[in-house]
């Protein structure tokens, strides 16, 4: 009998080999945490060992519990391998391209048995969410089909789940914490797991954990989500066209920063006056709108914008004062 879940970035597929030795394909996101399923019951005379491509990792014999020393693993899994002594699962903790192969368990017992599971890591991570307040911020399982059992966390507080019923969103009770921090801001879907976050506030700002259930294996994303307060308007400017090449020179000087701080200066009459001194952090590959805060010019102002500690002129609108 083949089973499959199928998903994006979390994928499960279970079929038999030529030897009857069930084979799991697990497919995952670099940083998640796996755990992988044993599907017998240990006994104290039980013997069992974890293998990574041929290499042990891990042994249980009757109570006691080993993992292989960094030495011995060539540093590949670094303090990241958990083994539950009782059931014998094997958890990896921000699981790295590296660590992708085969993960094969044997049980040493009468008779023995192996099980197989070959886990795929790619390569794509972006679980760093930044948003403005009032925005609506989506984080997204990957998943393309309908989950079994999925829970959502904020913070370790239990905020949403999907478990074969109905679908959950806390209540305002439930996300108190002091302060009705969600009233009616959640949105599950129920088709693929992703969350969706409604007028965001700055009190939204922490960490969202993700687990993903299935009889053989689970999946724990996390997403770190910063939510900024609104420090640029966002209405039209008659500086639109100076500001987006203000905008350019920016994202072409700093396209290797992760984040950048910007720092602009306005000027009147000739002289240089640093007024309401912001700093604005962005993402690399955003679009930023910097506010003059001018309503109109007069005759006889000038706007100037200027770049860096040494004041680097980028952009200049100068009236004509007879005209």
């Amino acid at each position: 009998m083949t089973l499959i879940f199928v998903f994006l970035s979390t994928c499960v597929l279970l079929h038999r080999g030529v030897f009857g030795v069930e084979e799991i394909t697990v497919f995952v996101m670099k940083g998640d945490c796996v755990t992988l399923y044993t599907v017998y019951k240990k006994s104290h005379q039980d013997r069992i060992r974890w293998y990574y491509n041929d290499i042990r990792l891990t042994q249980i014999t009757g109570d006691l519990c080993k993992i292989c020393t960094d030495e011995q693993c060539d540093e590949r899994f670094r303090d990241r391998l958990e083994l539950d002594s009782k059931t014998g699962s094997l958890t990896i903790t921000s699981i790295m391209t590296a660590d992708a192969g085969l993960y094969k368990l044997k049980i040493f017992n009468s008779p023995s048995s192996e099980e197989i599971f070959n886990v795929t890591v790619h390569d794509f991570e972006k679980k760093t969410v930044t948003a403005r307040e009032r925005e609506t911020v989506t984080l997204c399982t990957g998943v393309v089909q309908n989950p079994d059992d999925l829970t959502w966390y904020f913070n370790d507080t239990l905020i949403a789940e999907i478990n074969g019923q109905p679908n959950k969103i806390c209540t305002d009770v439930q996300c108190k914490d002091g302060t009705e921090r969600f009233r009616e801001r959640l949105k599950l879907d129920n088709q693929t797991g992703s969350l969706t976050i409604t007028n965001t506030r700055t009190t939204d700002s922490g960490l969202y954990q993700l687990k993903i259930n299935s009889s053989r294996f689970s999946i724990i994303k996390s997403f770190s989500v910063t939510v900024f307060g609104s420090h640029v308007e966002t209405q039209g400017l008659p500086l639109a066209d100076i500001i987006a090449v203000f905008v350019g020179a920016i994202l072409l000087s700093l396209a290797v920063a992760a984040v950048v701080g910007v720092i602009y200066c306005f000027c009147r009459n000739h002289k240089l006056k640093r007024q309401n001194l912001k700093t604005l952090p962005v993402m690399e590959g955003d679009s930023v709108t910097l506010n003059s805060d001018v309503a109109e010019l007069q005759k006889t102002e000038q706007v100037c914008w200027m770049f860096g500690d040494e004041n680097t002129l980028i952009a200049q609108i100068k009236r004509d004062p007879y005209t």
